[in-house]
């Protein structure tokens, strides 16, 4: 029997996959592939098979509730919006008027 998921909500909507919206699917999907990274190179070293399991499915429930809660939290551009405002500066410093002169004069033209 087939599964069918529906990835798209309509027009316009973030894509949306079980919950998790827009660029969500990405992170969780790398994580995913990291996991299965991790856990190959943990069995080839020789650490013990349950050990590489059980530290995979601890950090795999990890990942999962975070890459839940951040999509909950920040929707589909909020992370983002977040990520940009710590670039803006907090106040900007000029050591002259030039500066602002020559913006009035650039309005006025």
């Amino acid at each position: 029997m087939a599964s069918v998921y529906n990835i798209n909500k309509g027009i316009n909507k973030p894509i949306e996959f079980k919950g998790l919206k827009a660029q969500y699917i990405a992170y969780l999907a790398i994580g995913l592939i990291g996991l299965l990274i991790l856990f190959a190179v943990l069995y080839i070293m020789g650490v013990n098979m349950f050990v590489c399991l059980a530290l995979v499915v601890v950090l795999g429930a990890a990942l999962f509730m975070t890459v839940y809660r951040m999509s909950d939290t920040y929707g589909q551009y909020g992370l983002l919006k977040k990520m940009a405002s710590r670039s803006i500066p907090v106040y900007v410093k000029a050591a002259s008027r030039k500066l602002f002169l020559n913006l009035l004069t650039e309005l006025n033209a």
